[in-house]
């Protein structure tokens, strides 16, 4: 993981699926999680989905705040 991780995980959004169009931020924790047990992509989105389920499930979201704060 580097700064430019979390950077993208607050502007790029979701490509395909339920939550298409959302910020990868913004994903819910269950659907995050549903891609822990299910396999995360094999790819650069997968990479960033697997960041963001282990910052939700942490609890650490609140570290986005001041990245997403620079897109408002």
């Amino acid at each position: 993981m580097n700064a430019d991780d979390l950077q993208r995980l607050v502007t790029i959004v979701m490509p395909y699926g339920k939550y298409k169009g959302r910020v990868l931020a913004d994903l819910p924790g269950n659907y995050l999680n549903w891609f822990a047990r299910k396999g995360f992509p094999e790819d650069d989105l997968g990479r960033l989905l697997q960041l963001m389920q282990e910052i939700d499930h942490n609890g650490l979201s609140e570290l986005l705040a001041p990245l997403r704060a620079k897109h408002d």
